[in-house]
């Protein structure tokens, strides 16, 4: 026989807030939840991220070992 009343209640309201600002709502077993990073604000999603990266890896690896890039074509 399975035990009772051993799940939490389930708010079907739960409302998600960043820096203060209601983003959303979602289930949850919590009432309220506060996040730092969403989608509207990553820069991933907002076309904002940069790459930090001014040369790039392949052209490091070709340097280091002195190998020609005309050599692999």
């Amino acid at each position: 026989m399975p035990k009772k009343n051993i799940h939490p209640k389930w708010n079907h309201d739960t409302k998600v807030y960043c820096d203060g600002q209601l983003i959303m709502t979602v289930g949850s077993t919590k009432p309220e939840l506060s996040v730092d990073i969403w989608s509207g604000n990553h820069p991933f999603y907002t076309g904002s991220q940069r790459l930090l990266d001014t040369e790039g890896r392949v052209e490091r690896f070709l340097k280091k070992y002195n190998i020609s890039n005309k050599d692999n074509l």
